[in-house]
């Protein structure tokens, strides 16, 4: 099981905000842009962050900067449809496979299989709610069918997947420097 200081989180909570801040807005990566990270922040917001103070800001800042990117950036608002409000229980799925998994998680090769199978379920429930919602609510398409949602779906997904696991893999990479340092300096201090 993840347990982290009070302190800890709070800074791990202040770094996720600004990581969507920076990543969120352009809506595509290129060259000079990152891809949003706005899924993996609400996972890692999930699993790093125990207390439920960060979601609501995490949606706050997500609706912030989407309105900011139309408003001042120049971002088409083709996505801001009645639909959006499905945003909500779609990011809500990353945030609780991230609690899910934080109780899974222990520091050893073994944790990665729960948390290959949180991340693709939840990205997957993520993906289904967000581009499903905005596909048959948003009122942009006459007459949706499932059969050309499920096309939109195997279009789309591959690259929620990867952005999300691009940026986790930064976050173990991370995590296992912070866990061995923590031991390397526990040794220290032993000796």
């Amino acid at each position: 099981m993840l347990s982290l200081s009070n302190r800890q989180q709070f800074i791990i909570g202040l770094l996720l905000v600004a990581l969507m801040a920076f990543t969120r807005g352009h809506h595509f990566s290129t060259i000079n842009h990152l891809p949003s990270a706005t899924l993996a922040v609400f996972f890692l917001a999930g699993l790093y962050v125990s207390s439920k103070w960060l979601l609501p800001i995490l949606f706050a800042e997500a609706a912030l900067l989407d309105y900011a990117a139309i408003t001042f950036g120049g971002v088409s608002s083709f996505c801001v449809s009645p639909a959006y409000v499905m945003l909500l229980p779609a990011y809500g799925a990353l945030w609780f496979a991230g609690q899910w998994y934080a109780k899974q998680y222990q520091f050893s090769w073994s944790t990665l299989l729960p948390l290959s199978l949180s991340v693709v379920f939840a990205t997957t429930v993520s993906q289904v709610l967000s581009g499903g919602g905005f596909y048959f609510f948003s009122g942009r398409y006459t007459e949706p069918t499932f059969a050309e949602y499920g096309e939109r779906f195997v279009t789309y997904f591959p690259s929620a997947l990867s952005n999300i696991v691009f940026y986790l893999a930064l976050a173990i990479a991370f995590h296992i420097i912070a866990v061995l340092a923590n031991r390397a300096v526990s040794v220290h201090q032993e000796n």
